[in-house]
């Protein structure tokens, strides 16, 4: 493969906000995998959000898209499945499965799509370093013939249709809207989109868990986000489950358990001091009192996303609530840089209304 941006590449990622911004590109956003396809000839590889090869988990994608897009191209969009008449994330998280046999079964069941978003090459020119509404221009005459299952992704300037597609798309497991300015040239890596979700959600690394209060099953799990320095601070946990799944997770979590404790991020958690500069399960508090604080390290492999309301300093203010487990994200990407700014309340206006 000789290509102008070569695999692997990040794709450019998306800060979180309250509303949607005027005067932007607008366009769905996608509850699928992210990726960035690399086509060649007859040389393919389908890259995740984290540079990782996608390709032999959506064969079924391979083959469409080496028939469908131009003989060489890098093009950025969404692995997407479709169920009924919405998105499936689930059947999605299935794919990522180590046996080919299953994985084959799984592409004549539920076979996925690709919606394409972005041009980051085309034949020898690489459009890093276009604008936006150049690259756009070109993504729709590169892929103008291009048929299930394999789509190019609607756009509009116009903001009150991004509120219209906001609120109407949600019913389709859409889950928000993303808004680019035209003149943004493709940064890899780095938050310079915006998107706006129907509620507020965070991918947080699993870094270990409490015990029940009524056995040993799973109380509450632990989470975590690295900081600018790289350091691993407890942020909250989640702890709405049934009581079957709480027994569910613990056998389910039973590998992750360390062997030595002393080599987590968090094993000076017992030193009162340590929490002056790093967050911590176990923090002294006035609330805490009696309760025991004691809680089992798991090695900080697994990513899950949460649901929040909003933040406190470093923290969520509430317990989250457990939404699924990210497969497709390393526990390294799970960082603050993509929480949503606390929310604002005009407590003036309030009280003024009040009167």
């Amino acid at each position: 493969m000789d290509l102008p941006v070569m695999p692997p590449v990040k794709p450019m990622l998306a800060k979180a906000a309250a509303r949607i911004p005027a005067g932007m590109q607008y366009e769905a956003k996608w509850d699928g995998f992210r990726a960035i396809v690399h086509r060649d000839g007859p040389e393919i590889v389908i890259g995740s959000r984290n540079g990782k090869p996608l390709t032999r988990y959506f064969p079924e994608l391979a083959g469409v898209l080496l028939e469908q897009l131009p003989d060489r191209c890098v093009v950025d969009g969404e692995i997407i499945i479709v169920s009924g008449d919405r998105l499936d994330f689930d059947a999605l998280q299935e794919r990522i499965h180590p046996a080919e046999s299953r994985i084959r079964l799984l592409a004549e069941r539920t076979p996925a799509s690709f919606v394409a978003f972005d041009l980051l090459a085309l034949g020898d020119a690489a459009l890093l370093d276009t604008p936006l509404r150049e690259r756009r221009t070109a993504l729709e005459a590169a892929l103008a013939g291009v048929t299930a299952p394999v789509h190019v992704a609607p756009v509009t300037m116009d903001l009150a249709v991004a509120e219209e597609w906001f609120s109407r798309f949600e019913g389709a497991g859409l889950d928000g809207i993303v808004a680019k300015s035209p003149e943004l040239l493709y940064r890899p890596d780095q938050r310079l989109m915006v998107k706006v979700k129907h509620e507020r959600t965070a991918d947080c690394v699993l870094a270990g868990y409490r015990e029940h209060k009524s056995g040993p099953v799973i109380g509450s799990l632990l989470l975590g986000l690295y900081d600018t320095d790289g350091r691993l601070q407890h942020v909250g946990a989640c702890a709405s489950f049934p009581m079957r799944r709480r027994e569910e997770l613990m056998a389910e979590l039973a590998p992750l358990r360390m062997a030595e404790p002393d080599e987590h991020p968090w094993a000076a958690w017992k030193d009162q001091e340590a929490h002056a500069t790093d967050r911590m399960p176990g923090a002294p508090s006035r609330w805490s009192g009696a309760k025991n604080l004691e809680w089992t390290p798991l090695r900080p492999e697994r990513v899950c996303e949460v649901a929040y309301d909003h933040m406190q300093g470093d923290r969520f203010r509430h317990t989250t609530q457990f939404r699924r487990w990210r497969q497709d994200r390393d526990p390294d990407s799970c960082t603050y840089a993509q929480l949503d700014e606390p929310v604002r309340y005009d407590l003036a206006s309030v009280l003024a209304s009040a009167g």
